[in-house]
């Protein structure tokens, strides 16, 4: 009995320690209104579908021309540095979603939000909030730079136009 007693605070912290380094909630409280959403409007969203919505963030309005291959392959390097651990360019997934096709389901705005912008984007945007139901993990903030996500949205559009 005692060594259950010694061993449940134990396991608690490691849990708590677990679901904090997958992301958590993000520092929200529970009671925060705007952290959650209604269920009626989760429940209604399906993330594999194509939204035109631009998200929740700076980026409001992002011109693409023609793939530009020198931006690709710089967004390629960050994608491997920063993103790689939760995602592939494939359909599988590994935390987050795979990111086969995203640049069709999304648009670029979506993309350099979610990139920027993850908590607010998954408490506030309803795609976002759709995701986070579907996957069960809060992406992390990676501190990337303008650039680097404009870098990142070049590599995602030439691999999904492979």
């Amino acid at each position: 009995m005692k060594t259950i007693q010694k061993l449940l605070p134990a396991l608690a912290i490691a849990g708590i320690t677990f679901l904090y380094a997958c992301g958590g909630s993000g520092g929200q409280s529970s009671t925060d209104s705007t952290a959650t959403a209604s269920p009626a409007t989760t429940a209604d969203i399906d993330p594999a579908a194509k939204s035109e919505s631009k998200g929740i963030g700076r980026f409001t309005s992002v011109q693409v021309g023609p793939i530009d291959p020198a931006m690709a392959e710089k967004g390629q390097v960050v994608f491997a540095a920063k993103c790689s651990a939760c995602h592939k360019v494939t359909d599988q997934k590994v935390v987050g979603p795979g990111l086969l096709g995203v640049t069709k389901r999304r648009t670029p705005e979506w993309i350099m939000n979610q990139i920027t912008n993850p908590a607010e984007m998954e408490q506030k945007d309803p795609v976002g909030q759709a995701l986070l139901a579907k996957h069960l993990t809060q992406m992390t903030f990676q501190n990337v730079t303008d650039d680097e996500t404009r870098q990142i949205l070049e590599y995602l559009r030439k691999n999904d136009s492979k």
